[in-house]
């Protein structure tokens, strides 16, 4: 399973305009490209999928046990290539080691024997780069490494200098993107806009492809990439809730870990999208309603104004579950007040009541044992996931889902609620925990 991790000293360093079209560069070249992401964002896995086709999925040593990391580590099946992606800076991880570590890139670069290519800012600095990347390429001395590629180099003098330093601390170069204030992708206050809003992506990932391909050794990349045999004997991906889901899916919510969904695939469940901005109602034949993350805060006005999408859902809760998960648990609420003060009334299923008008920052694992049943997770199972939004809880009046740990083991207030057949968390479910 031959692969490289694209990763960076931090964030902001361009590593995931490389990684699109590094991605849709080798999949012109004819390659079977499978993308992974390294860590628990939920927005990079859709972005990969536009640049090469394939699914892409999330690789983490905290919230992942070695089953689930096997089985998904086993999607690269029939792939020439894999291309990883990194979070953060290429060592940073959580304090409390996990199932099976801190949630590094570099764990995850290791766990698959994939060499790191380390994409670096040089601006404002020359020959001094050498020494921030000679500092990462030794930091672990049996992290495999193929290089380093340059990028916002100002001028062939600097990409000249540059290259000196690296050569002093024999570090291949793999190539050098002169400095593009273009080169970008849209962002708020998560990261990225999703992939299904930006407005002319296929175009933007095909002109980062055309600029690697002129400025980066495509060969030598290919060339570099190694990793471990793949498992002959693949463990299952998690199971489905129900048999028919039904899943909200639109620009409001989007966030479900792919890895879950192609689980529930696997399994023979039946998956039900609906729009909730388009006011769908979910089937009315589904065993479950789920209600995954996204951004019903910009949305909060059209969604309380969706008549038959609100009462699908409300007469699917009198007999049947329903589940959110961060935006999809605020809309269950009571109601959700946007950044500029203004009141919406959501479904009413639970009374949370989350505001965005003061907003505060929640990220972060999250450990959550749960003190009522769950969809096919029952009371006392441990589950493991990830928090990311900004919302302000002003009520939760309903019974605690679950008690919710973050990764250093310290009790956090979203606990997440539970009333009849209701139910939500603000994490993100990423596995059931594994026991030895």
């Amino acid at each position: 399973m031959k692969g490289l991790l694209i990763s960076a000293p931090s964030s902001g360093t361009g590593k995931t305009t490389v990684m699109l079209g590094l991605l849709r560069a080798l999949a012109d070249d004819g390659l079977a490209v499978q993308p992974f992401k390294s860590g628990p964002d939920y927005i990079d896995p859709a972005f990969h999928q536009a640049a090469c086709g394939r699914p892409s999925f999330n690789l983490d040593g905290w919230a992942m046990g070695p089953k689930l990391w096997q089985a998904i580590s086993a999607r690269a099946k029939g792939a020439d290539i894999c291309v990883a992606e990194g979070s953060m800076g290429l060592f940073d991880g959580v304090a409390t080691r996990g199932q099976q570590g801190f949630g590094s890139s570099a764990e995850t670069a290791q766990a698959m024997g994939w060499p790191v290519v380390l994409v670096l800012d040089v601006g404002g600095q020359a020959q001094s780069a050498a020494a921030t990347a000679l500092g990462f390429r030794t930091y672990l001395p049996d992290l495999p490494f193929a290089g380093v590629i340059l990028n916002r180099v100002a001028s062939p003098r600097h990409e000249r200098l540059t290259r000196l330093g690296m050569e002093r601390a024999g570090l291949p170069v793999l190539g050098v993107l002169p400095r593009r204030g273009d080169l970008t992708l849209p962002e708020r206050h998560l990261g990225l806009i999703q992939a299904v809003e930006h407005p002319d992506l296929d175009e933007a990932i095909a002109d980062y492809a055309t600029f690697l391909r002129d400025h980066v050794d495509l060969d030598a990349l290919r060339a570099a990439a190694a990793g471990h045999a793949l498992p002959k004997t693949p463990s299952a991906l998690p199971k489905p809730p129900a048999q028919r889901i039904a899943i909200a899916r639109d620009a409001a919510f989007s966030f479900t870990y792919p890895h879950l969904l192609e689980g529930w695939h696997d399994a023979g469940a039946e998956i039900l999208p609906f729009s909730p901005l388009a006011n769908e109602a979910p089937a009315a034949d589904a065993d479950i309603v789920w209600l995954p993350g996204g951004y019903p805060e910009l949305h909060a006005g059209q969604l309380a104004a969706a008549e038959t999408f609100r009462a699908g859902v409300r007469r699917h809760a009198e007999t049947r579950p329903v589940h959110g998960e961060c935006g999809g648990y605020m809309a269950l609420g009571e109601a959700l007040i946007d950044k500029t003060g203004s009141r919406h009334q959501m479904l009413g299923l639970l009374g949370l009541v989350t505001s965005y008008e003061k907003r505060k920052f929640h990220l972060g694992y999250r450990r959550a044992v749960l003190q009522a049943p769950l969809p096919g997770f029952a009371v006392d199972t441990a589950l493991r996931g990830h928090e990311f939004h900004y919302s302000t809880i002003l009520e939760q009046p309903d019974a605690p889902l679950a008690e919710v740990r973050d990764a250093d083991g310290n009790l956090v207030p979203e606990t997440g609620s539970h009333r009849g057949h209701a139910s939500g968390t603000f994490f993100h479910l990423i596995t059931q925990e594994e026991t030895a």
